[in-house]
């Protein structure tokens, strides 16, 4: 299983990826091994996640998300049960 998700920064600024083993990716984020983009934004939060039925489907999910304006991903992060970023 693969999943997609969504990281809050200490910036404010959001992250999207996507991973088979989600605990460890954001352990990897926190620990400056993530995403180039993460490393001088630390410690990120994990505020959205989605399962997905295969990796294929997790890319395409997460090219679908990075489309999504700023605006657009706070909707659906409060949707999902995650707090306020505002």
């Amino acid at each position: 299983m693969a999943f997609t998700y969504i990281l809050e920064c200490a910036d404010g600024t959001l992250y999207t990826g996507w991973t088979e083993d989600l605990a460890r990716r954001v352990r990897a984020h926190n620990a400056g091994r993530g995403a180039r983009y993460t490393r001088g934004r630390r410690p990120v939060r994990l505020v959205y996640w989605e399962a997905q039925p295969s990796r294929n489907a997790a890319q395409r999910r997460e090219a679908a998300l990075r489309r999504l304006s700023h605006t657009q991903k706070q909707q659906l992060i409060h949707a999902f049960g995650g707090e306020s970023i505002d």
